[in-house]
């Protein structure tokens, strides 16, 4: 895709995480059926492999459409195996094991804050004959055993406490962390309290190529990481990536005016990074266009500053235009008030809206908001 496309179902899922009954009312709205498929296809993108193949049947349960009784429950068989867990399409009876879940505490506990996500009543029940043949026990106790596991693992991916940062980055192959860089640390530090916020977030650069499979990692570590968060990538490349709240976006990030349409359609970004080419003109360029796009109270992110000391980057110790001659100039904006600009001086616009910018090794948090602070009075000399 070119553009932002509207998210639908899954961004109403999302905005209702903060409203006291908002998911009761969206699975009213747009029926059970349809909730339920992405309320699924969600659970299972947070579901790793496992070591042994087993079957678990999950039964949503909930409201009518008009909210006056029960449905009865849409069941789904989720087969688990080193290839990761998926639906199983056909006969259901295989199930090694139940669990019962209402819809509406569900897609709590997958969309709400973690305080909302608390409240969920589910159910856990082992497959068992009757009257087993006493030969067939070991293999039934085996076969229980698998099943609980594997049902244990679909509701550990419900729990309120999330996998750190770090974690992440290697469970996802994503480049933040381990070998090159070092910068997931930096990340928590900053991003840590909006992790239950509903944001949107762009990732300029998807790595793999220009092979459409490859590369991805960083976006469903960000997708994993923020559990309500609707997450764009945009790459040069065409990029295919089959995962909830992920969005892939080809377009050239030199290409100011196409950036600043991205953004305009996007309306409203809560954090831009710029892993891309790292040339420092596509930089500048990225920045200027999309930190309008940036709400009050985000980020804006620059990796790999190496670049603005290499020629063949555009950079240099003393080369005009680098990222780290625009990272001075913010640092110098953000203290505007405290210098004579003589008569007539109006701010700049990141003069007025830089309120931060943290430095760490070869990466930039820049912060946006409204940068009125007063300044003390000067003193004359003397």
């Amino acid at each position: 895709m070119t553009d932002a496309e509207p998210w639908g179902v899954v961004a109403s899922l999302v905005e209702a995480g903060d409203l006291d009954g908002g998911h009761e009312r969206v699975i009213a709205e747009i029926g059970p059926e349809k909730v339920a498929g992405v309320l699924v296809a969600e659970l299972l993108s947070r579901c790793g492999p496992a070591a042994e193949e087993s079957v678990v049947r999950l039964e949503l349960t909930g409201p009518d459409a008009d909210g006056t009784g029960p449905v009865p429950g849409i069941a789904f068989d989720i087969g688990f195996g080193p290839e990761g867990a998926a639906v199983v399409e056909g006969e259901r009876s295989g199930a090694d094991v139940r669990i019962t879940y209402p819809i509406a505490d569900l897609a709590r506990a997958l969309y709400g804050t973690r305080a909302t996500g608390l409240r969920r009543q589910h159910e856990l029940l082992a497959r068992w004959p009757d009257d087993p043949d006493p030969a067939e026990v070991p293999p039934l106790l085996a076969r229980r055993r698998r099943g609980v596991r594997a049902g244990h693992a679909l509701l550990r991916e419900l729990r309120p406490v999330p996998p750190a940062l770090d974690d992440l980055a290697v469970t996802f192959g994503s480049d933040k962390w381990g070998g090159v860089h070092w910068y997931t640390p930096h990340y928590e530090r900053h991003f840590a309290p909006l992790r239950d916020a509903p944001v949107r977030l762009l990732e300029i650069g998807i790595g793999g190529y220009d092979d459409p499979r490859a590369g991805g990692g960083s976006l469903r570590m960000w997708q994993r990481y923020f559990r309500r968060g609707l997450i764009y990538g945009l790459d040069v490349h065409d990029k295919r990536l089959d995962e909830p709240r992920v969005r892939t976006i080809r377009g050239d990030q030199s290409d100011g005016a196409f950036l600043a349409r991205l953004g305009a359609g996007i309306g409203g970004l809560d954090i831009v990074i710029d892993d891309g080419s790292h040339v420092n003109r596509h930089v500048l360029t990225s920045f200027a266009a999309l930190f309008p796009h940036v709400r009050p109270g985000g980020w804006y992110v620059i990796e790999d500053l190496q670049t603005s000391y290499w020629p063949s980057y555009g950079g240099g110790p003393s080369a005009p235009g680098t990222t780290m001659g625009l990272l001075r100039s913010l640092i110098d904006g953000l203290h505007h008030k405290e210098y004579d600009h003589g008569p007539g001086h109006e701010p700049s616009y990141t003069d007025a809206h830089v309120t931060g910018v943290h430095l760490y090794h070869n990466i930039a948090f820049i912060e946006k908001g409204y940068n009125d602070e007063p300044g003390p009075a000067r003193k004359p000399q003397g």
